[in-house]
């Protein structure tokens, strides 16, 4: 039976120069009620046929020519066509891999705009450009039947209302999760929904993340992926998706199975209701590479379009000095993924602008975490603020107005750039991670590294108008260790990742505490989780933007596996039935003080007048104090002015038991991970006089003054 989603066989595609301009101007394919119109960036071919299927999984139905336009769009217009309709393009022009040019039109290639994708590459040969070992030569095999195919979409959808909640940076409180780990093995979740994008506007997902305290999800790669050759020989997949194949578009496997349902409408969906609980929705984006590779990779989309356009190749290609025996290392990688974007072509910025404009304006998203985000920035000089991309963002009326966040890192030179994107952006700080886990675990950081880590980083943020929450502290993310394994492992576990424990970190400031690996010692165990409530309460009550990895609140373990990027499996996928309730419970604590006192998350830099850093014995540190390694206990005391709060943090590295002298006054002990981990409830504020205070070993109390005799500070 003919797809009724597509135009009759006798109806022809527009390509009019005189009816062009009614076509809807922006790239990609958009259905007006009528028709659809299509529109294709490849300056550099000399010819793009349209192809559309009736079935995915068989050679197109029709091949249409469209028409170039004097801006390199090929444009076409195909009357009663509709949503559901499956197409694709093939793009003909020179063949000179020398030259960087890999146009071959027996290959199928996706619609970077596409907003819908059909199938998935699992490295087959008829993906490849060229002939099997002979890169000189265009590969002869048609891939249709098995390429990646875009679907036209309707793009409506009743927001209801929806109103962004808008979290001020100094309140945000972010957790990283994955979609599909998350709820994957969640308890009594409806059937069919269980690690899906419904799964997240489910009540009780909605009612654990809203009493759990967070203000901003953010998701792993939600873009469509394709799975690298190696993994799926040894029958692995890339579960955490930074192998990106489309950015307008969302990964279909994390759909449920309900009819009638789809993606786009359970991520819709998800994101109403979490805002409805005053929750955002953060997405991590890979605009750094794509799935396409080196040249041994497929071809999928990019690179046969337009290669010389979308990716930064060598310099003697592009001048074309370049010798045909040497251009299979004709990109440059500064990813560590076989290519990298190039940003600073005018059309490529556009896309990725294009992209994000899609995802705040059609999905109502909040901000995004950028995935190796120096190469946003990345000109022949190197790492630049003010790269036009970055310029572009924050002139832009939308995406000036959302969270923007950098992974500060890639591996090209000078790729390290914490600290130094522009005014506005927030950046991963794993210089806080690496002090801290060091501070608690095994003592060597100074107590001035201690404490200027603990106080925003001004070192490495506080310039150019930038202000404390720029810094995201965080102590675990999704690359490394989980903080459970952080404290039961000295080193990596990844063999089952088939690279023979070569991948991952291996310098983790991680401590097993004598045993490598779980323990039945009780001692050992209670000083494992007593280290856990010391790094998460540092973590929350640290100035800057906290971010919590999915699953550090309840004991998430990976059994040592710090990179698990190809463990789509119980490895890394949530075990609710087995979370660690007093744990829980304590984040819950940490999270709600954290947001009743506002001296725990000042957002201007800190003053004489909001910190006092103190030895145990109640003096004040001198200049040098902080350079010393003899001790690693410290006080801190917080103030606010304008509510008179004032907030007492005793922390205390060390094995042994240490004495604090008490300020003034009558203090509520609030918090003290010293205490055993026994039940699911935590133990009442308890009132101490001024005077003497024990702080158990590797542990951190906090303590609140009380404003009067009748007012006891209620946390």
């Amino acid at each position: 039976m003919r797809n009724l989603k597509q135009p009759s066989a006798d109806t022809a595609i527009d390509t009019s120069q005189p009816e062009a301009a009614r076509y809807n101007a922006a790239l990609g394919a958009h259905w007006d009620g009528n028709g659809v119109s299509f529109a294709l960036l490849a300056p550099n071919a000399s010819q793009v046929w349209l192809c559309l299927f009736e079935h995915a999984d068989q050679a197109e139905t029709r091949r249409l020519p469209l028409l170039r336009q004097p801006d390199g769009v090929w444009r076409g217009y195909l009357p009663a066509a509709a949503p559901g309709l499956l197409y694709g393009y093939r793009v003909a022009g020179t063949w000179a891999p020398q030259h960087g040019q890999w146009f071959n039109p027996n290959k199928l290639l996706l619609d970077p705009y596409a907003r819908e994708v059909v199938g998935h590459c699992h490295g087959q040969p008829e993906f490849s450009a060229n002939r099997p070992g002979d890169l000189t030569q265009p590969c002869p095999l048609d891939n249709a039947a098995i390429a990646l195919k875009a679907r036209v979409v309707n793009p409506a959808y009743d927001w209801q209302g929806d109103v962004a909640p808008r979290i001020p940076v100094a309140d945000t409180v972010i957790y990283e999760c994955h979609v599909k780990g998350f709820t994957r093995l969640w308890p009594d979740m409806p059937p069919g929904l269980c690690g899906s994008y419904a799964a997240l506007a489910q009540t009780p997902v909605l009612d654990y993340l809203q009493q759990l305290g967070i203000t901003s999800l953010c998701l792993l790669p939600v873009h469509p992926h394709a799975d690298e050759v190696r993994l799926h020989q040894l029958g692995l997949s890339n579960y955490w998706g930074y192998n990106t194949v489309a950015f307008f578009a969302l990964e279909a496997s994390y759909a449920s199975r309900r009819p009638d349902s789809n993606a786009a409408l359970e991520l819709r969906d998800a994101i109403k209701a979490l805002h409805a609980r005053g929750i955002e929705v953060l997405l991590d984006v890979v605009y750094n590479h794509s799935a396409e590779g080196n040249t041994d990779g497929p071809t999928l989309c990019w690179r046969g379009i337009d290669n010389t356009l979308y990716y930064q190749l060598r310099p003697d290609v592009i001048s074309g000095a370049a010798q045909a025996s040497d251009i299979s290392a004709q990109y440059l990688n500064y990813t560590g993924c076989g290519n990298t974007f190039n940003l600073n072509q005018p059309q490529v910025m556009q896309m990725v602008l294009d992209s994000l404009r899609y995802w705040v304006s059609e999905f109502h998203v909040d901000g995004f975490r950028f995935d190796l985000a120096p190469v946003l920035g990345r000109d022949a000089s190197g790492f630049r603020p003010d790269a036009p991309l970055l310029q572009a963002i924050a002139q832009d009326p939308l995406l000036s107005q959302v969270k923007l966040i950098a992974e500060p890192w890639d591996i090209g030179p000078g790729g390290y750039q914490l600290g130094q994107f522009p005014d506005g952006w927030l950046e991963w700080n794993d210089q806080y991670r690496d002090t801290m886990r060091a501070f608690w675990l095994h003592q060597w950081p100074t107590l001035g590294q201690f404490a200027r880590r603990f106080a925003a980083s001004s070192d490495l943020f506080q310039h150019d108008q930038r202000q404390p929450t720029a810094s995201i502290n965080f102590i675990c993310a999704h690359d490394g260790f989980t903080l459970a394994d952080a404290l039961c492992y000295n080193h990596k576990h990844n063999a089952a990742n088939g690279e023979h424990n070569r991948d991952g970190h291996n310098h983790n400031h991680s401590w097993n505490g004598g045993v490598e690996g779980p323990c039945a010692d009780p001692a050992l165990t209670q000083l494992r989780q007593r280290l856990q409530r010391a790094l998460l309460a540092t973590l929350l009550f640290s100035q800057g933007t906290p971010m919590l990895l999915a699953g550090d609140e309840i004991g998430h373990s990976q059994g040592g596996n710090n990179n698990a990027y190809c463990q789509d499996n119980a490895t890394t996928w949530l075990n609710w039935a087995q979370a660690d309730q007093p744990l829980h419970h304590w984040v819950q604590r940490l999270l709600a003080i954290r947001r009743r006192y506002c001296a725990l998350r000042k957002p201007h830099w800190y003053n004489s007048n909001d910190v006092n850093w103190r030895h145990p014995n109640g003096q004040p540190m001198q200049p040098s104090d902080w350079d010393s390694q003899d001790n690693y206990s410290i006080a801190i005391h917080l103030h606010d002015l304008p509510t008179g709060e004032d907030c007492l943090l005793l922390c205390n590295a060390e094995a042994r038991d240490i004495e604090f002298l008490m300020p003034d006054g009558h203090w509520n002990i609030l918090l003290d991970s010293g205490l055993a981990a026994s039940s699911t409830t935590v133990p009442e504020p308890a009132a101490t006089a001024p005077g003497r205070l024990i702080v158990a070993g590797r542990s951190l109390l906090l303590a609140v003054k009380i404003l009067s005799a009748n007012h006891d500070n209620p946390a």
